[in-house]
């Protein structure tokens, strides 16, 4: 069985995206309500998270914790 590493993959599939394609990629895996795309979204989460600053880390959770309570 091939083992695969689903971070590198994906970073693999959008690394060379413009920010638009990532954008169109974003927008359309939230639009699908598919469950699939989570991995990849999450993947892309992960990378915001660890090249963001405090203050943008608290802006997220602040973002994220609107979103819960709507």
């Amino acid at each position: 069985m091939n083992n695969i590493d689903v971070r590198k993959y994906i970073i693999n599939n959008f690394k060379d995206d413009s920010i638009e394609e990532i954008e169109k990629s974003i927008d359309s895996s939230i639009e699908s309500k598919n469950e699939d795309p989570l991995i990849g979204l999450g993947v892309l989460f992960e990378l915001m998270w660890n090249y963001s600053n405090h203050d943008t880390k608290n802006t997220i959770l602040s973002n994220i914790k609107k979103g819960l309570t709507n």
